[in-house]
This record gives structure tokens, C-alpha cells and sequence, in this order.
């Protein structure tokens, strides 16, 4: 086979893979970058190689090496462009004397140790033609690198950009970056030249470089920002003209001793930072370097990734010292540097388990050392676990750490100010306020939505809230917009336009008692359970959503939301009516069914002017009258105004949905409970439901209930309160 041919057939299979293990390691809470590390490594001697030889020969055979290092190069030259340009100073803006005290313990106890450790690892996995020096240094390093892109975008999953310990992470992983890589350089141009004094011209003509890049490349820079401005766009000769700099620059770097990659960051650091060419920048270059180059560099690692080199028991235990050190160096570095500067407990533990984060960053910096001929493959080896494992760890030991309930209490939550502690007002007694969660995917075609939920919780008895919630899902770990600084933006964005959707609602007086939520996910129904648990919701109102791959109807989240969720859900499918004067309740006795008439009876008490049927379809060998005592006991409790406006029919048929059907086209509202298998079909909500969600001719709001303890008319009805639970029993 032609060898370009089949570095392309490498290319397909590395990037498909990738893509697959990727998003298999998104899907259990980990950054999909080290699922892409994995697949790189699965593609290597460590299994592909190990499982199927042959195969693993005619597909990655070595004469194709040096074109996927080729390919690798590349894409790391415009990752580091892409990582300087994301290094915002407004990351350094926070907590900057306790973050550079942080930072440098926590890059001072891991190199040092990693220096001891390698006066244990150099005579047993290095060889002779790497001095001492080169090989020490070159261990701290890699043991004090912290993966700011990882590190960002955990923080930004986990919505902690706008508390004190996410605006200390991120500083002191931009301190630490710095720092790292300033480092790192020194350890290079030492492997290179053999010891320290033969670097010394090296680190010299570096320093004058930065100077340079600092001074006369930034005003050039900003000049090409002035030019952009102007022309309002990004143009292509400019982006020409910036991609022939990040080329440029890495030639320089490598020039002068050090590194490609150092001389690419450095020109996206020095790059001036308006918001909106950063954005264009960053979106015009990342796609192609994430999806194509990167994968690639991942396989190139994979490739030199033997597994099978730790062979013996004390080679594991080897390995296990090393990532001992790199866990214990980072955390404890952090952990006391922070309790000093006076940091809590937890967050200096969380800050810890974050500056553990190595991800990519520390896997080029481990290519590096490998291809200058530092490190060994076994030590190589031993590293690449090492990074997989610590970056592996942060997302759930920063969940037991620092838990979304402690989050919660960290941000203040302006949607929430209003929300506090309600009192009678012919009493001092409390009463927690009824509270509905809206999800809201998209604020233009959601304000029905919101108005019944308005309708549903806002009452003269009772005190209640409304929180429209927005999750803003990133697709990729290392998408420019999941960066902090561009993250908070959308957020700022979206709660905008919900404020905008809350101020169309009506009446005027019900508007302060809506809030809007605003969060990032990397899962929405997930999240948006998690929430309703938090937050102690009553109700959880859904928009209908049609998967485009499902015939079911109600799959996709709401389906996940209406399996998981550990409160009430009802799910609204608006047919385009603002009128809510008549409801109609199919009613067959289920708990589901339960909550649907609670809620229509919500409604009822709400507005003086509604009306409510509520409609048994009897098979025609039943009775008439078995509904009637159930019916009767909740009608006892309610006030004679509201009663009056009731009707039950009960009707003999041998389909109920056409009969359901047929009552909708006279009424504003049909609310109906899920089907009596809900338990066993779950998703699906049963033939009934799902083709009254199709059929209906008016509104339809399905319920499901979750509790029985639930009680969504206490204190409305004082009454009532203490027989709406046990309405089943």
C-alpha cells in the first residue's frame, strides 16, 4: 500500500476512535481528552499491538511514524498558540499574592521531590548517555506540571469560575503555567548542551526572545488589532498573516535550544486580548487542531506507550512511587502553602486535588523528554500512567471534597436573593415557599412554558417561587467558549434573555417572584436532577421535546429527566393557547393521575374564573359509580367557591384515548397522568399517554408523580393538606 494511503487510513482509524473513546469517558463524568489519550494508547503496543501483532504492523508499520510526528508537531504548535491566546490576564486578577505563594510551593515541593526521586530511578531506567543533571531537572518538571486547559475547564463544568476557590485555581494554574514552562526550557536547553554552564547562552538568548516578544511583538500585535477592529472581521489574509507568526515564532524557539512549542505559546500569550478576536481566533483554529491534529499527536504517544515494559513486580512498584510522588508533591505543596495564606481546610484540599490536574500538558511535555533522549520509554512509560491517573482523579475527588451543595452556598446566587424566609403575616411561623423548576432550552419559544408555571405556583395563600433554569451544555473540553472568562459571558448572555422572557409575563405582580437559575453542564438532565434535589423543588415543568432519533415521544432528556428526577415532573406540550379558563382531567385512578388533578386543582384555586372536568372512561362491563367515594372525600375539603366549578363526568367507552381526545377540543388545558406501567416501561409512558400526546387538541400537561409526600396544596387549603398524600391509600 502507497504510504500516503495509508497514513491516511491511520488518520481515519485514529480519529474515529478518538472520537468514540472519547466520548465514552465523557459520559462517566471524566474530560474527554483523556479518553482521546487512551484510545491513543489503545492503539499502540499497550493492546492493539499486544492483542493482534500482525495487524497492528500492516496498519501503523514504522515507516509511517514520521508522518504522524510530522502531523503531531503541527498540532502541538497551534495547541500551545491556542493555550497562550486562552492565558487571560484577568486570571490573575484574584487573590494574586496568595495564588504566587500557591502556585510556587506547589511547583517547589513536587520538583524537588521529583529531584530525589531521581537519584532512586536514574541508575535503574536511565542510561549513561544522559547526565545526571538533565535527567533531574527534567523529572521535577514533569512533576510539577499543572494542565491549566484541563484544570479551566473542570472549573467551569462544575460552575466554581464565580467562587473564591475557582478564581484562586485559576490563578494559581496561570502562575504555575508560567512558571512550568519557564522551567521546562531550562531542563531542555540543559538536556541538549549536557549540563547548566553549556545552557547558560541558551537561557540567555531565551530571556532576550520573551523581551522581544513582550516589547516590539506585542506593539505589532496590537497594531494587527487595531487593523482587525477596523475591518470588523477576521480576514483571511490576517489569519494568514497570524498562523505565518505562530510558525515563525516556534522556528525561533527552536533555533535558539529550547522548543517549538515554547515560541507558539509565547506568541498567544503576547497576543492582545479583545474579547471578540480572541473568540474569532480561537474558533477558527481549534476545530481542525482538536478534531484532526491533536487525535493524531495522541497516537503518535500511544504508539511509544509500552505498557508491557513494567514486566516485573518492582517495576510496578516503581510506578507506583512515581505517581506517589507526583500526587503527594502537588497536593501537599498546595494544600499547605494555602492553609499558610489562610485558606479553609476544604478548599485548600480542593485546590490540592486541582493542581493534581496534568491531562495534555504534561503528555507533551513527556514527548519532549522522549525525543531529546532524557527519559527512557520504560520511564516514558511510567509518566504517561502517572498523568492518565492523576488527571483521572481530580473530577471525583473534588465532588467528595467540594460538593455541589457546598458550590451552592459559595455562590451567591442573585436569582436566589429574594428567596429567603417567608413569614405569615398573623404569624412568625415559616413557611417554605412552593417551588416549581422551568428548564428552559431556549427563552424565545419557552414563554407559555413559564406563564403556567406562573399560573401553577403564584398564589395569595402561599408564598412560592419560580425558577427558570438554563444549562448551557459544552460539547468539548477544549472549546474556546468552555473557558472561564467566555463561559461567564454566555451565562451573562442567557440571563439576559431569560430576564427579558420573565418581564413578558403576566400579571405584572408575579414577576418578582420569578428567578432565573443560569448554569454550564456537561449533562443537562443530570444536572438539572441534582438541582431539583438541592434546591428542594415541588415540581419540575418540562417543555416537550421530540428526540430526532426516537419514535418515542417523550425520550431523549425529558425521558431521562421523567426516569430520574427525584421529585414530581410534569411535561407541557403547548398547542399554542394563552387562555387558561377551562381544564380537563382524564382520571383512571393511578398515582400519576393524582397529581394531575392536584395540579388542576393548584390552577383552580389560582384563577376564580376556571373551570375543571374531570373525565372517567369506564370499560363498559364497569360500574358507574366506583370513582365516586374517592372523589367525594377531596371534594368535602374544598370551599364551596371552588367546588362549584367542577364537574365529573363518567363515561362508558370501550377506548378512553378517543373519548379524551374528543373532550379536548373544548377545553384550554388537558392535564393527564402517565400510563399505569410507568414503572415497567419507563420512557415510554404507555400506549395511552404517548398517543395523547400526539392526538390532544388543547394544551396537555403529563404528570408523574414521585412522592406521595409531596404535598402540592398544603397551606392553599389547610384542610385539604392533610388528606392530599394519602389520597391513594
Amino acid at each position: 500500500m502507497h504510504i500516503v494511503v495509508l497514513v491516511l487510513v491511520e488518520v481515519l482509524i485514529v480519529i474515529g476512535l478518538s472520537r468514540l473513546v472519547g466520548l465514552g469517558f465523557r459520559s462517566i463524568k471524566q474530560p474527554l481528552v483523556i479518553g482521546e489519550i487512551v484510545a491513543g494508547i489503545m492503539l499502540g503496543p499497550s493492546l492493539f499491538g499486544l492483542v493482534a501483532p500482525h495487524l497492528a504492523v500492516t496498519l501503523f508499520p514504522p515507516e509511517t511514524f514520521p508522518f504522524l510526528n510530522v502531523l503531531s508537531q503541527v498540532g502541538l504548535i497551534f495547541f500551545m498558540f491556542l493555550i497562550g491566546l486562552e492565558l487571560n490576564p484577568k486570571y490573575l486578577a484574584g487573590q494574586l499574592e496568595v495564588a504566587v505563594l500557591t502556585s510556587h510551593v506547589s511547583i517547589l515541593m513536587p520538583f524537588s521531590l521529583g529531584t530525589l526521586l531521581a537519584v532512586v530511578l536514574y541508575p535503574l531506567v536511565s542510561n549513561a548517555s544522559v547526565s545526571f543533571t538533565a535527567f533531574a531537572l527534567f523529572l521535577g518538571a514533569a512533576m510539577s506540571i499543572t494542565a491549566f486547559p484541563v484544570l479551566a475547564r473542570i472549573i467551569t463544568e462544575n460552575n466554581l469560575q464565580g467562587t473564591r476557590l475557582g478564581t484562586l485555581a485559576l490563578t494559581c494554574a496561570a502562575v504555575d503555567d508560567v512558571t512550568a514552562w519557564c522551567l521546562l526550557a531550562v531542563a531542555i536547553a540543559v538536556a541538549r548542551t549536557g549540563d547548566f554552564a553549556g545552557a547558560i547562552p541558551t537561557i540567555i538568548a531565551s530571556i532576550v526572545y520573551i523581551g522581544l516578544m513582550l516589547t516590539v511583538g506585542r506593539w505589532f500585535l496590537q497594531r494587527l488589532a487595531k487593523h482587525y477592529l477596523r475591518a470588523g472581521r477576521l480576514s483571511q489574509l490576517l489569519l494568514a498573516g497570524i498562523y505565518m507568526g505562530v510558525v515563525a515564532s516556534a522556528l525561533i524557539t527552536e533555533l535558539i535550544g529550547i522548543h517549538l512549542i515554547f515560541g507558539a505559546f509565547l506568541l498567544g500569550a503576547a497576543m492582545p486580548k479583545n474579547e471578540d478576536l480572541v473568540r474569532e481566533l480561537a474558533v477558527k483554529t481549534e476545530d481542525f487542531v482538536l478534531i484532526f491534529l491533536l487525535p493524531i499527536f495522541f497516537a503518535y504517544s500511544g504508539l511509544r506507550t509500552e505498557i508491557g515494559l513494567l514486566n516485573r513486580p518492582e517495576l510496578w512498584l516503581l510506578c507506583a512511587l512515581v505517581l506517589g510522588v507526583a500526587i503527594a508533591g502537588k497536593y501537599i505543596g498546595t494544600y499547605v502553602a494555602a492553609r499558610v495564606s489562610g485558606i479553609s481546610k476544604r478548599e485548600a484540599s480542593a485546590l490540592g486535588w486541582l493542581m493534581n490536574t496534568r491531562g495534555l500538558t504534561e503528555l507533551i511535555v513527556l514527548n519532549i523528554g522522549l525525543e531529546l533522549g532524557v527519559i527512557s520509554p520504560l520511564i516514558f512509560t511510567m509518566l504517561v500512567i502517572m498523568a492518565l491517573v492523576t488527571t483521572f482523579m481530580t473530577s471525583p475527588l473534588l465532588e467528595w471534597t467540594y460538593p455541589k451543595k457546598l458550590i451552592r452556598l459559595d455562590v451567591v446566587e442573585p436569582e436566589l436573593e429574594a428567596e429567603t424566609a417567608t413569614s405569615l403575616s398573623d404569624a412568625d411561623t415559616y413557611i417554605r415557599p412552593y417551588r416549581i423548576l422551568v428548564p428552559v432550552a431556549n427563552p424565545s419559544t419557552q414563554k407559555g412554558l413559564l406563564q403556567l408555571a406562573v399560573s401553577l405556583a403564584l398564589s395569595s395563600r402561599h408564598p412560592a417561587v419560580v425558577n427558570p433554569l438554563s444549562l448551557i451544555e459544552f460539547e468539548e473540553d477544549y472549546a474556546f467558549e468552555s473557558t472561564p472568562v467566555e463561559a461567564d459571558r454566555l451565562i451573562a448572555q442567557r440571563r439576559q434573555q431569560l430576564e427579558e422572557l420573565i418581564n413578558t409575563l403576566e400579571p405584572l405582580e408575579t414577576r418578582s417572584h420569578v428567578h432565573p437559575i443560569v448554569r454550564i453542564s456537561s449533562n443537562v438532565a443530570r444536572e438539572t436532577a441534582q438541582i431539583a434535589a438541592l434546591e428542594q423543588v415541588d415540581l419540575i415543568l418540562l417543555g416537550w421535546h421530540r428526540p430526532a432519533f426516537s419514535s418515542n415521544r417523550l425520550g431523549g432528556r425529558v425521558g431521562q429527566l421523567l426516569s430520574t428526577a427525584p421529585v414530581d415532573v410534569a411535561v407541557f406540550i403547548d398547542r399554542g393557547s394563552d387562555r387558561l379558563e377551562s381544564l380537563l382531567v382524564p382520571y383512571s385512578a393511578n398515582i400519576h393521575d393524582d397529581l394531575a388533578l392536584i395540579l388542576a386543582l393548584r390552577l383552580l384555586i389560582n384563577h376564580e374564573t376556571c373551570t375543571l372536568q374531570i373525565l372517567h372512561v369506564l370499560p363498559d362491563n364497569r360500574l358507574k359509580d366506583e370513582l365516586n367515594y374517592e372523589l367525594d372525600i377531596m371534594m368535602e375539603q374544598l370551599p364551596s367557591s371552588v367546588r362549584d366549578r367542577i364537574e365529573i363526568k363518567i363515561v362508558q367507552a370501550p377506548e378512553a384515548i378517543q373519548t379524551v381526545v374528543e373532550a379536548s377540543k373544548n377545553v384550554d388545558l388537558t392535564i393527564a397522568g402517565t400510563s399505569r406501567t410507568w414503572g415497567i416501561e419507563r420512557q415510554t409512558l404507555g400506549r395511552y399517554t404517548d398517543q395523547l400526546a400526539i392526538q390532544c387538541c388543547s394544551s396537555l400537561l403529563i404528570t408523574r408523580r414521585y412522592s406521595q409526600v409531596t404535598a402540592h396544596l398544603a397551606s392553599m387549603l389547610p384542610d385539604i393538606s392533610s388528606q392530599e398524600p394519602t389520597l391513594r391509600n
